[in-house]
């Protein structure tokens, strides 16, 4: 009898072995505010800017038209969470997900996996804090700053999956590039965190924190300004800043891939990297051109996607993230999901349906309502100012640093940058843009009589899928595409 038991007892723990063998892994790495073309693979003009990132695109798929659903931190990750809309989930702005709709955390808890995270924990999913069994927050990585506390805490995890011989959901979310940008200061120079960390007084003066180094510091000479921002000094200075940001977030993708080779799960891994909107300067964050919505988007699949693939057919958007992810590991779709599996794009076959993305803005972080929808199209894009009226001014974090301050007192003395400072004020009711022949967004095409008929069409679909999703600026939307149609 004694024998029977052990040899069941044995088997049972076989089974339990290669049901964890089996079952697929998770890694999904976010960057904080990265614009796609700061990425090397994806055309970057700087030299040197992501190399971990690039291998990492080498190995995997890279898509072309990969899209965030809403360019704000929090917003955009509910999106993920949930597969849903922001008013399907009812995270608008910075507010907690509805209770009741189902997240991805919780889901791939109840089918047996290990789900962890680090950084970020204010923003994903904060109201569900048993979602994540691992937990890690920025304080404790030298505000989500140090690779070598990413890459100890992503080594602790993976151990804990070693014991516990479970598949795992691991997602690892770097702090950089958002402000405060890089001080640009060498390695010497710079205090350890633990000295001046979390004081009040600090925070309140907006000082920078006493990050670690970089890889590579930028210099202003180096650097190459968005097509969408003029280039004055001061706009040099913060770009160099930024992109010095850009490298160490890259050091971060670095370490934490390693660790995932080293404890033998590379294998057996997808892993998939994107950032979670644009870059946070006037014209790109918290709104819906499509530098704003568009973002580095990477597969790594052993085994099932083909190494070196520049995907460049298919148009995918956050709000597919979470219906991929369940159709990947073969659980069954969450109930209420917007979005949809790209699963079949993964394995090199066609998917239908995806020319357009639906892209929004809501409520942003100050609390101010904004309403803005976008279609975009591989090629063009419509955009609805719901808030337009003329009179009411924009206002966002992103105007907070040293590039809005400068174009701001140039435009005193410059006519043309006089009116694209108004612009970004005040907008218009519609823009519509031929990215292909503008892809920074500088003529507004809207009345355009040789783009008429593209804005008809855009409009229209527009439409269908704010009625579709039950989006409720859907009446007032159609209404003013009234008026121009």
């Amino acid at each position: 009898m004694k024998t029977l038991l052990l040899t069941l007892l044995t088997c049972a723990c076989a089974c339990l072995s290669a049901f964890a063998e089996s079952k697929l892994n998770v890694m999904f790495i976010t960057l904080d505010d990265m614009n796609r073309d700061s990425v090397g693979v994806y055309g970057s003009k700087v030299k040197g800017t992501t190399p971990n990132i690039d291998k990492l695109a080498g190995e995997g798929l890279r898509f072309e038209h990969g899209h965030v659903s809403i360019a704000i931190c929090m917003p955009t990750r509910a999106v993920w969470m949930t597969g849903r809309y922001p008013h399907n989930s009812g995270a608008l702005g910075f507010t907690k997900i509805n209770p009741g709709v189902p997240t991805l955390p919780e889901t791939l808890l109840k089918n047996g996996y290990l789900t962890g995270i680090l950084g970020k924990t204010e923003h994903v999913v904060p109201s569900r804090q048993k979602a994540f069994g691992y937990r890690r927050d920025r304080s404790e990585m030298a505000n989500g700053r140090s690779q070598e506390l990413y890459g100890k805490f992503t080594a602790e995890f993976l151990g804990q999956v070693k014991k516990a011989d479970k598949p795992f959901f691991l997602m690892v979310n770097a702090h950089d590039p958002h402000r405060p940008f890089d001080n640009r200061k060498p390695e010497s120079e710079r205090k350890f965190a633990v000295e001046v960390e979390g004081t009040s007084k600090d925070k309140k003066k907006g000082k920078r924190g006493p990050y670690p180094a970089p890889s590579r510091i930028y210099q202003p000479d180096e650097i190459v300004i968005p097509g969408f921002l003029p280039d004055l000094p001061p706009i040099r200075e913060e770009i160099a800043q930024y992109y010095s940001s850009v490298s160490r977030a890259d050091d971060v993708v670095g370490r934490v891939l390693v660790e995932l080779e080293k404890a033998g799960f590379a294998e057996n891994t997808l892993v998939m990297l994107k950032s979670d909107h644009g870059i946070p300067v006037p014209f790109a964050k918290t709104n819906v051109w499509r530098h704003s919505t568009i973002t580095p988007w990477i597969v790594r699949w052993p085994g099932t996607v083909k190494p070196g693939t520049h995907e460049t057919k298919h148009s995918v958007a956050g709000v597919d993230f979470t219906p991929t992810i369940l159709d990947a590991i073969g659980v069954a779709p969450m109930k209420g999901m917007d979005g949809r599996s790209f699963l079949p794009v993964l394995k090199g076959k066609k998917q239908k349906g995806r020319e357009f993305v639906y892209t929004h803005i809501n409520t942003i972080a100050s609390g101010r309502s904004y309403a803005m929808r976008s279609l975009q199209g591989k090629r063009y894009g419509l955009i609805w100012n719901g808030w337009h009226d003329g009179e009411t001014t924009f206002k966002n974090e992103s105007m907070s640093g040293l590039t809005w301050k400068a174009m701001a007192k140039a435009a005193e003395n410059d006519p043309a940058l006089a009116k694209r400072v108004k612009h970004y004020l005040y907008r218009a009711p519609f823009e519509f843009y031929d990215y292909g022949k503008d892809p920074d967004a500088l003529k507004n095409l809207i009345d355009d009589e040789e783009h008429a008929k593209f804005v008809t069409r855009y409009g229209q679909e527009l439409l269908k899928v704010m009625k579709k999703t039950k989006d409720h600026e859907a009446a007032r939307y159609q209404k003013a595409l009234s008026k121009i149609q």
